[in-house]
C-alpha cells in the first residue's frame, strides 16, 4: 500500500552527527516544514530542518495534493462563528498561499495543472447556497452548479475556478535545493532554545514544531484542541476523465481528482481509532459507478482536525515566546502549509501579520467539538483493555483494514509489531 507519488527518485540527506547552532530550528520534514525552511531561506534567515525519518515520507506522501482555497463549506462556517471580516481574512490568506504555490509550481517540473474545484452536497442544497452567498460577500467569484461530471445526482455544488493540482513530492523535493536538512535525526528532548537529538545538540534562537500533531503536551493543550481523522484513497485507471476536482461537503463523503489518466477516489473516512468504510467503501463506489475500472494503487492518510476548522499557526503557547507551531490543517494541507510558512516567516522576522489573530493557537477553545474530544479521551483512558498508547495511556483499537493499532483519543498509530506509524506518540508501543 503506497501512494502513486512514490514513482520518483528521492534525494537523501545525512543525519546530524555533531552539535550545531542555527537561528531557527524546524522540527518535521513534511510539506509544511520544507516550505517553512524555503520561505525563511528566501528571507535570509539561517535555519535548519530535522526529520526523525525521511522528509516527505509521512502525511505529505499520502495527500491528494489539491491546491485550493476552497476547504469544504468553510466560508459560511467562519462567517457564522466569527463574522464576514474573519472569513475574508481566511480567504485572503489562503488565496495568497495558493497563488504562491501555483507560481512556484510553474517554476518546477511537478505536473502542475490549473483546474476548477467543486464542493458538492448530496442532500443539502441550502448549505451550498449559503456558501455561495458567503463567498460572494467576501469578494470571491463562485458558481452554483446543479449538475457535475460525477456519475451521480447532487442537490447542489459550488465551484471556484483557477485552482490547481500537482505532484507533491516532485514539487517539495525541487525546493529543498540549498536547504539545511538532516534526516534520521530524532528530537529526544526539547528545551528553551535547545533540542537534544539522537546524534547531537542543536542550539536555536527560535524553534518551529511542524510535526503534523504537536508532540509537547505540557504547552498549548493540543491533545484536547484536536483529533485525527483517517481517509482512504484508491487510484483507478480506465475511467472517464474529469476536468475539475471534487469533494463532498460531508467529512465522510467522497473526493475526486485525476492525475495522468488515473482517478484518485478518496473517502471511507472516520475518526482515527473509530469505524468507517475505508477501502471497502471505495471498492463499492468504484464497482457501482466505474465497473470497467482497474485499481492501480491504494493508500490512506491522516489529518489533524481543529475545534473550529481553522488551523493553529503561530506561537506554540502564550508561555513559550520563541516556540512556534503549525498544525490542524483539517484535510487542506497544501495551501495551509504555505500559509504557515508565510505567517511564521513574518513572525520570526519581526513583521506583524494581519493573519496572526485568525490562526492564533491561543484563541478561544469554547466550541462543541471540545466536549467531544474530552469525552473520547476519558473513554479511552477508562477502557480497561490493552494495549495502551504510550502517548497518554489511552486504550488502542485494532484497525482491521490497515492491520494497525490506532488511538481513538489523539490519533497515534502503530503497526502490529508496535512500531510507531503516526504521532503524537514519540515512541513505539511495548
Amino acid at each position: 500500500m503506497k501512494s502513486i507519488w512514490n514513482n520518483i527518485d528521492k534525494p537523501e540527506f545525512n543525519p546530524l552527527d555533531c552539535d550545531i547552532k542555527t537561528d531557527v530550528l524546524i522540527i518535521g520534514g513534511g510539506m509544511c516544514g520544507v516550505l517553512c525552511a524555503y520561505m525563511l531561506k528566501e528571507a535570509g534567515v539561517d535555519c535548519t530542518l530535522v526529520e526523525a525519518d525521511k522528509i516527505l515520507h509521512g502525511v505529505t506522501n499520502n495527500t491528494t495534493a489539491k491546491i485550493t482555497l476552497q476547504h469544504g463549506l468553510i466560508y459560511d462556517k467562519i462567517t457564522k462563528k466569527y463574522g464576514a471580516e474573519k472569513a475574508q481574512l481566511y480567504y485572503k490568506s489562503q488565496k495568497t498561499a495558493m497563488e504562491k504555490l501555483k507560481s512556484l509550481s510553474m517554476e518546477t517540473d511537478c505536473d502542475f495543472e490549473e483546474t476548477g474545484n467543486v464542493v458538492y452536497s448530496l442532500d443539502d442544497r441550502e448549505a451550498i447556497e449559503r456558501e455561495v452567498r458567503a463567498l460572494e460577500k467576501i469578494g470571491c467569484k463562485a458558481e452554483f452548479l446543479q449538475k457535475t461530471e460525477l456519475p451521480f445526482n447532487i442537490a447542489g455544488a459550488v465551484k471556484i475556478g483557477e485552482q490547481g493540482k500537482f505532484h507533491p513530492l516532485k514539487f517539495a523535493y525541487a525546493i529543498t535545493d540549498g536547504l539545511n536538512i538532516y534526516e534520521n535525526t530524532k528530537i529526544v528532548e526539547l528545551k528553551p532554545h535547545e533540542a537534544i537529538t539522537n546524534h547531537g545538540k542543536i542550539s536555536a534562537k527560535k524553534i518551529i514544531v511542524a510535526t503534523h500533531f504537536p508532540f509537547l503536551n505540557k504547552h498549548g493543550g493540543y491533545f484536547l484542541k484536536m483529533y485525527q481523522h483517517r481517509s482512504y484513497v484508491i487510484a483507478l485507471e480506465n475511467v472517464p476523465d474529469i476536468k475539475n476536482m471534487y469533494v463532498d461537503e460531508s467529512k465522510e463523503g467522497l473526493s475526486f481528482r485525476t492525475h495522468h489518466g488515473l482517478l484518485l477516489l478518496g473517502g471511507g473516512s472516520h475518526r482515527t481509532g473509530g469505524k468507517g468504510g475505508n477501502w471497502a467503501e471505495l471498492e463499492k463506489v468504484a464497482k457501482n459507478y466505474y465497473p470497467k475500472a482497474k485499481e492501480i494503487e491504494r493508500w490512506a492518510t491522516q489529518d489533524c482536525m481543529t475545534l473550529d476548522s481553522i488551523p493553529y499557526i503561530g506561537q506554540y503557547s502564550k508561555s513559550t515566546p520563541d516556540l512556534y507551531v503549525a498544525t490542524g490543517f483539517n484535510k487542506w494541507g497544501m495551501t495551509s502549509s504555505m500559509v504557515s510558512a508565510m505567517l511564521l516567516s513574518d513572525m520570526i522576522c519581526g513583521k506583524k501579520s494581519e493573519y496572526q489573530e485568525l490562526y492564533s493557537p491561543s484563541r478561544s477553545i469554547i466550541h462543541p467539538q471540545l466536549a467531544i474530544n474530552m469525552f473520547e479521551s476519558v473513554k479511552g483512558l477508562i477502557t480497561p483493555t490493552t494495549p495502551r498508547c504510550p502517548h497518554l495511556g489511552c486504550a488502542l483499537k485494532y484497525n482491521k483494514a490497515e492491520h494497525s493499532w490506532d488511538c481513538p483519543c489523539h490519533g497515534s498509530r502503530f503497526d502490529e509489531s508496535g512500531k510507531l506509524l503516526n504521532n503524537p506518540a514519540t515512541d513505539d508501543k511495548n
